[in-house]
């Protein structure tokens, strides 16, 4: 039996990166890869400084590599989590992150992410994610 090489590992999860953005290209009509990919780093990190500490590591173990190194860049855990109140909060949050305009509404592209993510994370780490969330927040991911 032939144990997978470091090209085997790096290729597999280079392709299941690419199906993510190419899952939020689709859920934004057709948005090219570099938005999408600003799309998912940015809703990604806005998240990521939202939850706790034990949290956004338990989110991340279910992250393919590539997609978990992207949402771990820049990442200063801090033992106090950033609170948002309000959906507007957490938009500005990604638009500031993405540090670019989006084709689409940024609700929606908030939304997009949070419709690939609930394909690819259990259901249970996703009610996890949910329930640390406010209420306005909650209620932009899609029904269980």
């Amino acid at each position: 039996m032939n144990r997978p090489t470091a090209h085997d590992v790096f290729a597999a999860t280079l392709h299941k990166s690419e199906q993510w953005v190419g899952e939020v290209m689709r859920e934004l009509g057709g948005v090219d890869a570099h938005q999408a990919y600003a799309a998912l780093r940015a809703t990604l990190h806005a998240l990521r400084d939202r939850l706790s500490i034990e949290e956004t590591a338990q989110f991340a173990a279910q992250l393919p590599m590539l997609i978990r190194g992207l949402y771990y860049e820049g990442w200063r855990p801090r033992a106090r989590v950033e609170r948002v109140r309000h959906m507007d909060e957490f938009e500005s949050l990604v638009r500031d992150e993405a540090g670019r305009p989006f084709d689409a509404p940024m609700r929606e592209v908030i939304r997009a992410v949070f419709r690939v993510l609930a394909r690819h994370v259990s259901a249970g780490e996703i009610e996890d994610v949910i329930g640390a969330l406010p209420r306005d927040l909650q209620e932009q991911w899609p029904p269980g």
